[in-house]
């Protein structure tokens, strides 16, 4: 298991005025937020209402057309490269490769974080068991069911730790005793300092979170103030 963080590696991430446009049309405008050491941020909305746009601007993948994001204090703009090494991020599509084997995968992963690769290559073993990939460990990218695929991305959160987890739609393909398991390996994550933003469709237990409705921040339609 990971050790806590402390919260200097964990500080304050906040948004403030936050607007994004995406194909020329205002999707969400004036949108803050604030999350903290162990905090939780659960992502509500119709679809086209700006989840997964939000979620990109705050890894860093997608720059806002106003307003600022800050991580301690200091704006992600001045250091890009130090945000996307504290965040990881889970988008629709899972990275898969075809003709690597789970193991491969999970380990490539756990040795971008860590300097010490038989400490890395421990973690992906561990974060492989803990998500049921045990007996898949040696079949290849190309040969894994959607649902085992969003497993293996998920693993990727325990073997490369990160103190900021964004997630779109994390629980897609998953049987509910997967859903369990995500669901304990977020409280723990955030048991340990970790940040949490989420978006779904699908029931989650996530205690204590933060609801953002990404409706009460839709641009007013054109032609009315």
């Amino acid at each position: 298991m990971v050790p806590p963080m402390s919260t200097a590696q964990s500080p304050l991430f906040r948004g403030c005025d936050l607007s994004c446009r995406r194909g020329g049309r205002m999707v969400f405008s004036r949108l803050g937020f604030t999350l903290e050491p162990g905090g939780a941020l659960l992502l509500l909305g119709p679809n086209g209402s700006g989840k997964s746009s939000l979620l990109r601007v705050l890894a860093g993948l997608l720059r806002p057309s106003d307003g600022v994001l800050e991580w301690n204090g200091q704006t992600l703009t001045e250091d890009p490269e130090a945000h996307a090494a504290r965040t990881h991020y889970l988008g629709h599509h899972d990275a898969i490769k075809p003709v690597l084997s789970v193991a491969e995968m999970v380990r490539f992963w756990a040795r971008l974080h860590r300097t010490d690769f038989a400490q890395a290559d421990r973690a992906a073993e561990a974060a492989i068991l803990r998500f049921g990939l045990g007996p898949l460990a040696d079949m290849p990218g190309r040969m894994l069911s959607a649902g085992q695929k969003r497993r293996v991305n998920l693993a990727r959160l325990l073997a490369a730790p990160c103190p900021l987890w964004l997630m779109d739609e994390p629980t897609t393909a998953l049987d509910r005793a997967s859903i369990a398991v995500l669901e304990t390996v977020l409280a723990e994550h955030r048991a340990q300092g970790g940040m949490v933003v989420l978006s779904t469709h699908t029931d989650i237990v996530l205690p204590d979170a933060e609801i953002l409705s990404l409706d009460r921040f839709a641009p007013a339609p054109e032609g009315l103030s």
